[in-house]
């Protein structure tokens, strides 16, 4: 089978933009692949950061990716697998200061923090994390990374930095990894849809996959729908796309045509109460037996962090073998045990 890469950081709750971005493809791509999901909290700490806060949001998004349906067997801890940054150091002599000038993402992000305080502390590892990420990719011989826009320049960096090195080398060692592009919805923030839906909004912003119903629906009900006088134009705003698009991706595909006819008819003006009760239905429906499920594996905290380590210790041997062969390829040194 072909092989997959992919990780999320632990920054705390999985909200519907992360499952129906990403999360969602994970669960449907393990039948059809070789899948590892990789928890990179190395990646977690080049932003401002809390260390207690950091461990504890590492096994909160592990028990809640396989209460989604994330394999435990396909799970590991990225810090569990120190091969990751040995091999990012390496990756970095094969990666010029230009590339990383180059990514758009260290800018949005170094804006992120100095906001409000133009004095911010502003990591190195912020800036040179595209090249663990690279290794994280290549470690691991991945053929395909599941992709949005917004990545597509970090994978063209692991596939600039896997050339380099085969060229150094003399060797065509590493496959280059190619994007694998599936529906992945981009969900919008619910008090403002011009922005992706976002924890670092505020608790207005987004909704977490494991959210109480009371509060699922309250801000369900209170979504922003239209801004000036779209309807009347004929124009779907962005909310209201917005709780369409959450409608569909819920499994209501038959409700969502139903509803999209009656806002389409120009006789008939769809009721924004209707469609919000519709869309709250359709999630607390999907997120019961999420949040059942999730109880179920909390109780049992011990053993599943015991899983989850016990994998990261298989999958490390895939890196482990990487690694050996990347040194003996540069002319490093190997230790031997």
């Amino acid at each position: 089978m072909k092989r997959i890469l992919s990780a999320i950081q632990p920054t705390g709750e999985i909200h519907f933009g992360n499952y129906f971005g990403a999360v969602q493809n994970w669960v449907r791509l393990q039948d059809e692949y070789q899948c590892v999901y990789g928890v990179v909290d190395y990646h977690a700490m080049t932003m401002p950061y809390n260390p207690s806060k950091l461990r504890e949001n590492t096994w909160d998004i592990l028990f809640s990716l396989m209460a989604l349906g994330v394999k435990p067997d396909n799970l590991f801890i990225q810090s569990l697998v120190p091969e990751h940054t040995e091999l990012g150091w390496i990756f970095n002599c094969f990666c010029s200061y230009g590339e990383l000038t180059r990514m758009t993402q260290f800018k949005d992000k170094s804006d992120q923090v100095k906001e409000g305080d133009k004095d911010a502390f502003i990591s190195v590892g912020l800036f040179d994390y595209p090249v663990l990420q690279a290794a994280d990719i290549l470690i691991y011989r991945a053929d395909y990374v599941p992709v949005g826009k917004d990545q597509e320049q970090h994978l063209e960096l692991a596939r600039n930095i896997a050339t380099r090195f085969n060229n150094t080398v003399g060797k065509e060692y590493f496959v280059l990894p190619e994007a694998l592009y599936s529906e992945a919805l981009k969900i919008r923030s619910l008090a403002d849809p011009t922005k992706k839906m976002s924890k670092s909004l505020g608790d207005r912003h987004y909704i977490s996959v494991f959210e109480e119903e009371k509060t699922l629906r309250k801000k369900i009900g209170s979504a922003v729908t239209d801004l000036g006088d779209e309807q009347s134009q004929g124009i779907m705003s962005p909310g209201v796309e917005n709780l369409f698009i959450m409608l569909k991706a819920a499994g209501k595909k038959e409700l969502h045509e139903q509803l999209i006819g009656l806002y389409q008819d120009p006789e008939i003006k769809l009721s924004y109460k209707d469609l919000k009760e519709a869309v709250a239905d359709s999630l607390v429906l999907m997120t019961s037996g999420f949040i059942e499920l999730r109880k179920e594996l909390l109780a049992n905290k011990k053993e599943i962090k015991n899983q989850i380590k016990e994998s990261s210790a298989e999958i490390r041997k895939l890196a482990q073998e990487t690694l050996k062969e990347v040194k003996e390829l540069s002319g490093l040194q190997n230790v031997k045990f």
